[in-house]
């Protein structure tokens, strides 16, 4: 399947009605697949929003969170990291890709080759969402309380314009101020995200 989608400079995402992908999972899989170029999510409602690819500076942003937390995966070696290109079926049918998500490697060995090849079938334990500046704030904090509702066990959204860190847990939610840098603990015990090239990129 191939569908070219434009997006207007203006734009950070275009919404695609409900219904416009009628085959099920596997069509949805094989749309997305068909345009890697684009990040591709799709909400509880089942309208799908494609998001075009990143500037300069939030992809380096992006790319700070992950490799930090990959380290960290690979050193600790209880779970697997996954950048933004994982796609997660959430428990109320959405189909979210935060920009990076750790998930117990426990439940990743229960699932079938074939599952571990697709978008993987439930929510991650521990998510990353960095703010790009056209993203709208008040929209990622709706995503952010979509995760918390369907089990992630702690999640971040990070603010890199107002230098923010929101702390999202099932007890609820906490926000720092321009913090040097942030602690995972006890979800992902010795994990620290530090957030000074995030806040000021050397570019």
């Amino acid at each position: 399947m191939q569908l070219t989608i434009p997006i207007p400079d203006s734009q950070n995402a275009v919404r695609l009605p409900r219904g416009i992908i009628n085959g099920g999972e596997e069509d949805f899989f094989a749309f997305c697949q068909a345009n890697r170029e684009l990040r591709i999510e799709r909400s509880a409602e089942g309208e799908i929003i494609v998001m075009s690819p990143a500037g300069g500076y939030p992809s380096f942003q992006n790319a700070s969170v992950v490799s930090q937390l990959f380290a960290w995966a690979t050193n600790d070696g209880s779970g697997i990291a996954f950048d933004s290109s994982a796609g997660f079926i959430l428990p109320n049918g959405a189909m979210r890709s935060p920009d990076a998500a750790w998930v117990q490697l426990s439940r990743l060995q229960q699932l079938s080759h074939r599952e571990k090849q697709r978008f993987i079938p439930f929510c991650p334990d521990f998510v990353i969402e960095v703010a790009s500046p056209s993203d709208e704030t008040a929209e990622l904090r709706r995503k952010m309380e979509e995760y918390r509702a369907v089990g992630v066990r702690m999640g971040w959204l990070i603010l890199p314009d107002s230098q923010q860190v929101e702390i999202y847990t099932p007890a609820g939610t906490t926000t720092l101020a321009s913090p040097e840098a942030v602690s995972a603990d006890p979800v992902l015990p010795g994990f620290t995200l530090q957030l000074g090239m995030i806040w000021n990129p050397p570019f």
